[in-house]
């Protein structure tokens, strides 16, 4: 077995696996996976640039994940950026930050390379399973972008489009620096004209109609997940590979859209970094399941993380 350490760097988190690969068997043993909000994409919609104290929040957590990985022991490390870091103007002040803190550069990778990752990461622990048919479409709804991924073992269509829960959220619902509270029809309108704008762009190169099973990837997914089950905490046990109905789906994004920052503040299983975002987050799954029709989607923890320390094991 290789000890391995994989590195994903979105617009709204940065997570860390430190995992034991054993290729032989396809299995992934988790020694460590930790997840810290930084909202590193905070204004990048806006100004094009990544903000200072974004960078230092991410810095922060990559001196923590430092510690973790030497701790561990792991022979390698691949540190993945995604949405927020492609876009910034200023995105060499982030490669020289990391590269001083962990000793490697971080790839700022393409959103079909990012497709790929997260299809393996989700899709690797499903072989052999008669209950889910295939093709797959897995869907990772991330901060700044979410990627659409058909395929059977292998991927055989993909694309990324420019809408996640952060930037949806900064383009429609924060005026004045203040986040709507709640969101108004109109803007709930709006925000919904551009995801499916995107979900047109993603059916030009991906068939998405084709997928016999919707897999839902991510923060915004798996707290979708977390809520319909009512969990007293986020407990990711209980929120991999859970199924959701599309009523449900649509029951809870209705609830998050109408309910104020103290509301959804209170509701146990949400992440205090996702209180402001995970309406719009949920309005991608939803719209998303409407188009395609599916009934339900099943909800893994495993993602693009699991596919970049497989890349590199």
């Amino acid at each position: 077995m290789t000890r391995v350490a994989a590195i994903d760097c979105g617009t709204n988190s940065i997570r860390l696996l430190v995992a034991d690969a054993d290729p032989a068997t396809g299995e992934l043993t988790d020694l460590d996976r930790r997840m810290t909000i930084v909202r590193l994409g905070q204004g990048v919609d806006r100004t094009g640039r990544l903000a200072p104290e974004a960078l230092e929040r991410t810095f922060a957590a990559c001196r923590e994940y430092a510690a973790v990985i030497k701790e561990h022991g792991a022979e390698r490390l691949r540190f993945v950026a995604t949405s927020a870091s492609r876009d910034a103007e200023n995105r060499d002040d982030f490669v020289r930050g990391v590269l001083d803190i962990l000793g490697v550069e971080p790839e700022v990778i393409t959103g079909d390379q990012e497709a790929e990752f997260s299809f393996t990461g989700a899709t690797k622990e499903l072989t052999g399973r008669t209950d889910l048919a295939r093709p797959y479409l897995v869907v990772d709804i991330g901060g700044g972008s979410t990627e659409f991924v058909v395929g059977d073992d292998h991927v055989r269509a993909a694309r990324s489009v420019d809408v996640g829960c952060v930037r949806m959220t900064e383009r429609h619902l924060v005026h004045g620096g203040e986040v709507s509270d709640p969101p108004t029809e109109e803007e709930i309108a709006a925000m919904r004209a551009d995801i499916e704008a995107a979900l047109d762009l993603a059916e030009e190169s991906v068939p998405l109609r084709e997928a016999h099973t919707l897999v839902g990837l991510a923060g915004s997914v798996t707290t979708v997940s977390a809520i319909a089950q009512e969990l007293p905490a986020y407990d990711s046990a209980r929120i991999h590979h859970s199924r959701v109905s599309r009523d449900r789906v649509r029951e809870i994004t209705e609830r998050l859209l109408r309910s104020t920052h103290a509301e959804r503040a209170a509701i146990p299983s949400l992440h205090p970094g996702r209180v402001d975002v995970i309406g719009a987050g949920a309005l991608v799954l939803l719209a998303i399941m409407e188009r395609i029709g599916a009934e339900e989607v099943v909800v893994s923890e495993h993602d693009i993380l699991d596919g970049i320390a497989w890349s590199v094991a």
